[in-house]
Formats: C-alpha cells, structure tokens, sequence
C-alpha cells in the first residue's frame, strides 16, 4: 500500500513553505512518527512525520523547492522492506552511518567537530546517534568546543536553514566572495524592518539606571529563590515586570495604529527577543500583570531553550503589545531598538559597566545599565516617552516597589 507524504496545513497567514532538509532518503525504512522533512516558513519551521511505517519512496519535491499546503512530497510503500521491532537495534548497526545520523542537527554537529558518525556511540532508540552523543564524543576526543550559546538558549542549536559557507583561507591576492540564498526568515525580519522604518514616525529616548539595587536583591534571595521555585532569579522578569507597571501608567505606548483609529489594549503580552540560529525571534509572554517573577522567568527560559530548536509555535509570537530586547548579553553599549509594527514602543536593554557615579556629591562606582526606549511619535509624545521611561527606572533602582505594587 502506497503512503502519500503531503505538506501540513500552514499556518494562518503563511502562503508557503520551503523544503529546508530531507532526513530520510529515497529507500530508507521509517518508522511511524520519524521526522522525514523540515519545511521553513518565513516565521517557523515545520516538521513533516510519517504516518506508517515502511520505506520511503520517491522523493517530489527537493530541499530548496517552494511547496504550498496539502502538496505532495513524497510516497511511503507500507511494509516494504519494515524492520521487525525486535531486530530494530541490529538493523540499526547494520545500517550504520546512514541511520545513525539521519538527524540534521547531528550530522551538522558531526561535520563541526570533525567526527565519524561509526566512531560515536549512539544511546537513542534503537543505537541511534544524539546530539548529546556527538557532544560527548568530541569531548573524549578533545575536539574544539561548541560555541557559546546565544541568550537564554540551550547548549545545542539546530541546524541554521542557510547553506553555511565554507571557511576560506584568503590572501593578499585573494578576492573571494560566497553568494548564498537569504532564509525565509531573515528575509521576512529585513522586510518587517524596512517597513518599521517607512511606516512609523520612529524616535529614541534614553536613559540610565543603577542596577545594584536589583544585583544586591538577587545575590541574598537566589538561593532561597531557586530552592522554592526551581528557576534562577534573572534580570529580565524584573524588566518585564518594570515595564509592565509602566505601561498601566502610560497606556498609550501599549497601544497601536489600525488605519486611522487607535487601538488601546486592556492587556500586556510583552514580547521578548530571542536570538536564535535562524535569526531573531520574538516569543511573547501573556498576561505580564498577572504573573510573578518565577512565572515570568520559567517562560523566558523556555522560550529561549524552544527558540534553538525550532520550536516555537506561530501563534506564540503573535499579538504582542510591547517588546523588550536585551543587546547587553552580547556586550551592546547602547543601542536604538527598532518598532516591532504593529507594537508602538520597544525597550532595548545594554551591558551592565560600572561606571563612576555621583550620589549625594560623593563619587561612587555603580553598576549602570543604559536603556533605550524607541517609540511611534504618532501616538506617543516626547513627553510620555520620557516619562514611561523614567518610570521603568524608578522601579528597577527600587524594586521593593514591584514587589509591593507601589
């Protein structure tokens, strides 16, 4: 019996797909569930499963092909050539490396540390090779380090969509160039970009605060904190929670432009950017005024863990009032955030320096935190900018006030 693979049915919004990977190869044997594809999206990737098990036929569509929803890809010959479960793990080193491997994020984790999948160890089912297997392997091997991961992401990221170009040797006489195809992604961030630019009138207050206060509050607490609610106490939820006060003073930079009214939202979903290996992404976390700083932590953690993968759902980044982007954790001084359309304010958070500080005409060393607030001047004047903004200072230089709802 022939098994049609057919594109799931895209997201609202999302004309089309692109055929990022194929894991499986015509002649495999799948088994139920297994991952045969991954398609992008300009703002997810999708997975394509098997829905029986057998061998994979003939292959439609190949990596790079646009396809729409409901399209065929691929047929799965039911039963042909299955492997018994019982005799699963010794197919699975009979077949090797083809097998073994078959995921994207491994081979690509393999090609980076310079490893033979037949020398890795697998502890998956049936031998197959995980990515924490690969990991392992290049430590035994004393094989170069992973790179640092982005902010609040998970040791390992998934594959990036974009061919990667190979590392050049250049000299004097060299003039190499490497021409690769932009990812639905980063192409769908540069339109949204471009267009924040042309469609907002858009400025950019700034201001400064002390966060040792919040740094003093943490260091007596973290323990405490961690023991009761299994999360660290980080720096963003007090943002979030900062801004979400703020915001109930300043409605109108929690507001937005739908054609000639203004839209004032009686609700606080502040999206926080991610930066993931796709590009950046911006998860929003629900119903701020509602949640406690653990609340607020354990969703910022999960998304940023979910964002390396892949896995954050379209409808989780939709419907956002406000954004928060921390370009501190990559060592940003100051910065002037762009619009998120069509949000009409977004606050840009900076490295933390210590700086020499005057308070009460003594000088001091402080840790100091520059923020960049930019907003729609449309809607939002100079005024309330200014205002909203040394709003969120004044809670986070006396964040007994957040917590005592003052």
């Amino acid at each position: 019996m022939t098994i049609e693979v057919k594109v799931p049915v895209l997201p609202e919004s999302v004309a089309d797909a692109t055929i990022l990977t194929w894991n499986k190869q015509e002649g495999d044997v799948v088994e139920r569930d297994d991952v045969l594809a991954e398609l992008e999206t300009d703002k997810v990737v999708l997975e394509v499963p098997a829905t029986e098990s057998g061998v994979l036929g003939k292959i439609l569509k190949q990596e790079g092909e646009t396809v729409v929803a409901n399209e065929l890809l691929a047929v799965i010959e039911e039963g042909a050539g299955a492997v018994p479960a019982a005799t699963e793990a010794v197919a699975s080193e009979v077949a090797g490396d083809a097998n073994a491997a078959s995921s994207p994020a491994v081979r690509r984790l393999l090609s980076e540390h310079d490893l033979d999948a037949a020398s890795v160890k697998g502890t998956g089912k049936g031998g197959r090779i995980l990515k924490e297997d690969v990991l392992a392997a290049a430590k035994t091997s004393a094989a170069p380090a992973q790179p640092a991961p982005v902010a609040a992401a998970a040791p390992v990221a998934k594959a990036a969509p974009a061919p990667v170009a190979p590392v050049v040797e250049l000299n004097d006489s060299d003039r190499v160039e490497k021409r690769v195809p932009m990812t639905r992604l980063r192409a769908k961030i540069a339109e949204r970009l471009v267009d924040a630019q042309h469609t907002t009138a858009m400025l950019t207050t700034f201001n400064e605060v002390n966060m040792k206060p919040i740094m003093d509050l943490r260091k007596k607490y973290q323990e405490r904190f961690v023991k009761t609610h299994d999360v660290k106490l980080g720096f963003m939820s007090f943002f979030v929670k900062a801004v979400t006060e703020a915001l109930k003073k300043f409605p109108a930079v929690n507001a937005s432009i739908d054609g000639s009214d203004i839209v004032y939202h009686g609700y606080f979903d502040i999206g926080v950017a991610v930066s993931s290996p796709r590009g950046l992404v911006v998860p929003v976390v629900r119903n701020t005024d509602q949640m406690g700083l653990a609340d607020t932590e354990k969703k910022i953690i999960d998304y940023g863990q979910r964002a390396t993968k892949g896995a954050i759902a379209l409808d989780e980044m939709q419907g956002g009032t406000f954004t928060i982007t921390n370009g501190g954790t990559f060592g940003s001084m100051m910065s002037t955030p762009i619009l998120n359309p069509p949000q009409s304010g977004i606050l840009g958070m900076h490295a933390i320096k210590e700086r020499a500080m005057v308070v009460d005409g003594q000088v001091v060393v402080l840790p100091m935190m520059y923020l960049a607030l930019s907003y729609d001047h449309r809607i939002i004047d100079g005024k309330e900018a200014v205002q909203f903004l040394v709003t969120v200072k004044d809670l986070l230089e006396e964040p007994a006030r957040l917590l005592l709802d003052l």
